[in-house]
């Protein structure tokens, strides 16, 4: 399998995930061009990609996909609350029906060779989830967008080669940031975003020896930057009582508006 961030943040997401016969998209949160120029830097072409997987209908999740679905007709996937919500977000013009494939959580289904398990995620929004993606024995899991993880959340996030996890704020910076007070409850509450020291408690949940990247997404414009993000995660690992540290990992931090490399697993 292989995986990689085309755009992750606030502003906006969009990974791929895939291996040399399955083409996948977890949401589409930027621009058709922008997400065609993403994979085109990895050699793929839209028009190969079998399916989008919604995680949920925030606008920096959904932002491309009426121009994309209309462009390509790719299969949409989400659940059924998701795919109303979408529906119904009108700056995304006219999307056909017939696209939607409706996924509940913790219900397997297929698309091609890669096995697919959604999961409940806590979050502000109709019906979130994450994704678990399984194929030849190698699986990689979204888990983006939750306020709070828990034994069930973790139990989806047991054993995988490869992970991109929440690593969303700095709690101090959004404190003490121009942030109303709403803003700053919605952003730490049970149903908002993982601060980084939640991302790291989170992954040391998760550790185990054949884990081959850690990338850290979704960072918040206004309360994190890269290196604070990598740093937390990295103490919260190395102050834990398991027995890795950090360096035993690769651990990446998502760019907010570059495509990355694709990380094989």
């Amino acid at each position: 399998m292989r995986i990689s961030t085309i755009a992750s943040g606030s502003s906006g997401n969009c990974i791929y995930v895939g291996t040399d016969n399955t083409h996948l998209l977890v949401d589409t949160g930027v621009s058709k061009k922008r997400t065609e120029e993403g994979l085109f830097k990895n050699d793929i072409d839209m028009k190969d990609i079998n399916g989008i997987l919604i995680t949920h209908e925030h606008i920096d999740h959904i932002n491309g996909l009426g121009v994309i679905s209309r462009k390509y007709n790719i299969p949409i996937y989400c659940t059924p609350k998701t795919k109303d919500a979408i529906l119904s977000t009108k700056k995304l013009g006219e999307i056909d029906k017939d696209l939607f494939n409706n996924i509940y959580p913790d219900d397997e289904f297929a698309i091609g060779d890669i096995d697919i398990c959604a999961f409940d995620i806590s979050h502000d929004a109709a019906w979130p989830v994450g994704y678990r993606l399984t194929s030849d024995n190698k699986s990689v899991a979204v888990a983006t967008d939750m306020g709070k993880f828990d034994d069930y959340i973790i139990s989806h996030l047991k054993n995988l080669d490869g992970i991109v996890v929440e690593a969303n704020h700095d709690v101090r910076m959004v404190l003490a940031g121009i942030y109303p007070y709403y803003l700053k409850q919605r952003i730490l509450g049970d149903d908002g975003h993982l601060s980084n020291e939640n991302s790291g408690k989170l992954i040391n949940e998760i550790l185990h020896d054949n884990i081959k990247h850690i990338i850290l997404a979704h960072l918040s414009k206004e309360n994190n930057y890269e290196e604070l993000a990598f740093q937390t995660v990295k103490s919260e690992i190395e102050l834990s009582d398991n027995k890795y540290k950090a360096d035993d990992f690769n651990i990446l931090v998502a760019k907010r508006d570059i495509a990355s490399e694709i990380y094989y697993i």
